[in-house]
C-alpha cells in the first residue's frame, strides 16, 4: 500500500465535537469545568483501506471501538452543559491514545483477531494515519486547553473508556475503575464517590493501570499541563443499550460536580 493521503472527501473528520466549545468566536463558553474526550467513540474506517481485511462480525466488539461510550459521554455531556470531543475512527485503523510508534498504535493482531490491513505498512502509510487522524485529534484537545486556561477556566479533563466484562477467559468484576498516575486527586476522589454507590465495584487502576508508556491522551494533556483529571473505565455491558447509558451518564453528572466541590473547587 502506498498513498500520499489517506483521507478523502466522503471520510469523515477525525474530530467529532458536541457542546459548548471555548474557541469559536461569539460562542457562549461552557458553564463546567468538565472537558470530556474518547479516544475509542468511533470505529470509522478510510474508504481508502476497506474493512482492512477485519470480518464484519468483528467490527461489534471491542477490539474496534468502546462500545456504549458514545451515547453515554454525549448524554453526560448535554446534562453537565459540557463540550465532548471524540476520535471518529477505529482503533483499528490508529489508536489514539497510544504515542505514535508504541507497538499497539497500529495493531497486527487484537485480542486474537487479525488485522491484515494492517500487516507490511511503509512508513508513509503509518505517517499518513498519524498526520490525518491522530494529530488533529489531539491538536484540537490541546487547542481548547490552551482556550480555557487563556481565559483563566476552572478546567478538569475527563477521559472516557469502555471495557469488556472477560479478558483472556478471566471475568472482570468491576462495574467501572478509575485509572491514575500523577496527580491523582481528582481521579481518587471520584473512585471514593462512585465506590459508596450502592452495589457498585469500583477498581483502582483496574482493568487497566495508567502508565507514561500505556497511554498518551492523559500523560501529554493533563499531567503533563498539571491539570485536574479523570481516566474512567465502564464496563461495556453496563452501557450497551441506551437505558445504560443514560443511567451511568445521569449518575456520572451527579457525581463529578460532587467530587470537584468536595476538593474545595
Amino acid at each position: 500500500m502506498n498513498m500520499t493521503r489517506l483521507l478523502g472527501d466522503e471520510d469523515p473528520s477525525p474530530v467529532v465535537e458536541f457542546g459548548p466549545s471555548a474557541t469559536v468566536q461569539g460562542e457562549r463558553g461552557p458553564d463546567s469545568p468538565f472537558l470530556f474526550v474518547s479516544d475509542h467513540a468511533g470505529r470509522a474506517v478510510p474508504r481508502r483501506l476497506g474493512t482492512l481485511g477485519v470480518a464484519d462480525d468483528d467490527w461489534d466488539r471491542h477490539i474496534a471501538w468502546d462500545i456504549g461510550i458514545a451515547g453515554m459521554g454525549r448524554a453526560l455531556a448535554e446534562r453537565l452543559g459540557s463540550l465532548l470531543i471524540e476520535q471518529a475512527y477505529s482503533r483499528l485503523v490508529i489508536d489514539c491514545n497510544r504515542a505514535p510508534g508504541h507497538p499497539t498504535s497500529i495493531v497486527r493482531e487484537s485480542d486474537g483477531t487479525q488485522v491484515p490491513g494492517n500487516l507490511d505498512l511503509t512508513a508513509e502509510d503509518e505517517g499518513a494515519r498519524v498526520a490525518e487522524i491522530f494529530h488533529p485529534y489531539h491538536n484540537r484537545i490541546a487547542t481548547e486547553l490552551s482556550a480555557r486556561h487563556g481565559a483563566g477556566m476552572p478546567l478538569i479533563l475527563v477521559a472516557l473508556h469502555s471495557f469488556t466484562p472477560e479478558m483472556n477467559g478471566v471475568s472482570r468484576p468491576w462495574h467501572a475503575g478509575v485509572l491514575h498516575n500523577r496527580n491523582p486527586a481528582f481521579g481518587l476522589r471520584v473512585r471514593d464517590v462512585l465506590a459508596r454507590e450502592d452495589g457498585l465495584v469500583i477498581g483502582s487502576n483496574e482493568p487497566y493501570a495508567l502508565t507514561d508508556v500505556s497511554d498518551y491522551t492523559i500523560p501529554t494533556h493533563a499531567e503533563g499541563r498539571g491539570l485536574a483529571y479523570l481516566e474512567l473505565e465502564v464496563r461495556q455491558d453496563l452501557i450497551a443499550t441506551p437505558q445504560g447509558q443514560d443511567e451511568w451518564a445521569a449518575r456520572l453528572a451527579r457525581i463529578l460536580p460532587q467530587a470537584w466541590e468536595g476538593m474545595g473547587a
